[in-house]
């Protein structure tokens, strides 16, 4: 029994339906007697939606006006699946980064993290709640909302449990593992049960979308151990 951190990618919460799935599977982890937090992204084609809405607006985007727009994908997620477990029985907060606080630089669209307030995700842990996250996203020293680029909700959530020592990070996303090589050019690519941080590191570097390379970072740096699964919605 301990603290456990899950992230679920844009496929796994595309749906009313999907995001129940996952609520379904959080309130399990939850009965098993951890504390969980779940970082999410937004639903699978909502941040593209609001990408394609800004250049429609302007050819050039105002950057910080770009990135408050396009983080709100994450909070659509994050409180819809508040809502589902509360609906459930099961007390929970949402949390967009400004909230926890996620502090970054001011280099938006592709901001990193500097550093992280966790006393209000302490807080309400202690309160026995299950604490829904906004991925990709943070805010500046100034106040600014600011993005973490694309697969930046991994970042968040290793961020996250790299903050608050969790005993696990377990990352749901779009393939079921690491693989040797890339298993939709290579069939004879081989999942692989252990990756070190620097054999991750060099195959984010190469071009592997498993994780983000930030993610990989922040585990590497702060022992966080990271388990990636497939699917999860």
């Amino acid at each position: 029994m301990g603290l456990i951190v899950h992230k679920y990618g844009g496929t796994s919460v595309g749906s009313i339906e999907k995001i129940k799935n996952v609520a379904k599977k959080i309130a399990k982890v939850k009965d098993e007697g951890n504390d969980v937090i779940v970082v999410v992204s937004a639903m699978s084609g909502e941040t593209n939606k609001l990408v394609a809405m800004a250049n429609e607006i302007a050819s050039m985007p105002d950057e910080r006006e770009y990135d408050a727009l396009i983080s709100t994908g994450e909070q659509i997620t994050s409180t819809l699946l508040a809502m589902a477990l509360n609906s459930m029985g099961y007390p929970a907060v949402s949390f967009q980064g400004y909230q926890i606080k996620i502090v970054t630089d001011s280099a938006f669209t592709k901001a990193r993290i500097q550093r992280i307030d966790a006393d209000n995700l302490r807080k309400e842990l202690k309160a026995g709640k299950i604490i829904t996250v906004s991925g990709f996203q943070g805010v500046d020293e100034a106040g600014n909302v600011t993005t973490l680029g694309r697969g930046g909700s991994d970042t968040t959530a290793v961020a996250i449990a790299a903050a608050l020592k969790a005993d696990e990070c377990i990352i749901y996303t779009d393939v079921d593992g690491v693989y040797t090589t890339d298993p939709n050019i290579c069939p004879n690519a081989r999942k692989l049960d252990r990756v070190t941080y620097e054999e991750m590191l060099e195959m984010a570097s190469l071009g592997a979308k498993v994780l983000q390379i930030r993610s990989v970072e922040f585990g590497m740096k702060y022992n966080v151990p990271i388990r990636v699964y497939k699917g999860g919605g």
